[in-house]
């Protein structure tokens, strides 16, 4: 099994790898000509992050970074403000009508604990995160991998969110915890 398989499947991979590295670097090509392009040439997204991200009428402001891009999914009338970056080591996939306020981070990898298979080996594993139709995350928040947002939740600026999220919950602080609905 080859480390991107193996990171595709959830299971321990090292990403001090070749071919992880050529998609990495397509995506760091990709990226920096969408943060570069005047906005008249870029549109919504710049037309090499456009063939790796599936994106349907998304729009994605300047600067963003992404780990490699084929590995992210926005749907229909999705906003991603200036300044976010998602880890997409696993999948990322943000429903239809979610914003995203300027640098939100999104991380999919966990690196492993033992300093030297964390330094040396480079192991680490890759959960998927999953937001919601309708969800609004602000300004400065972190998801962490393996997280879950229901539809219609709201995630307060500057949150850290470890767990899943429940339709139609608003979330904030560091761990982000529960302190109301939207309803």
């Amino acid at each position: 099994m080859t480390e991107r398989q193996k990171m595709a499947a959830g299971k321990w991979y090292t990403c001090l790898d070749d071919e992880l590295e050529a998609l990495r670097v397509k995506a760091r090509s990709a990226v920096h000509q969408h943060n570069t392009l005047p906005l008249e040439d870029r549109g919504a997204i710049g037309p090499k992050l456009a063939r790796l991200i599936k994106a349907k009428n998304a729009i994605i402001e300047a600067p963003f970074h992404c780990a490699y891009g084929i590995n992210i999914e926005l749907g229909d009338k999705v906003f991603l403000n200036a300044g976010c970056t998602i880890l997409d080591c696993a999948t990322v996939t943000i429903s239809d009508q979610c914003q995203l306020g300027p640098n939100v981070q999104i991380y999919c990898a966990e690196h492993h604990k033992d300093p030297i298979k964390r330094c040396l080996e480079g192991l680490e594993i890759a959960h998927p995160v999953h937001i919601g139709k309708r969800v609004w995350v602000g300004g400065g928040a972190i998801i962490l991998a393996g997280v879950t947002i229901g539809e219609g939740a709201v995630i307060g600026a500057g949150s850290v969110v470890t767990k899943d999220v429940d339709p139609g919950q608003v979330v904030v602080g560091n761990p982000a915890r529960p302190i109301g609905s939207t309803g």
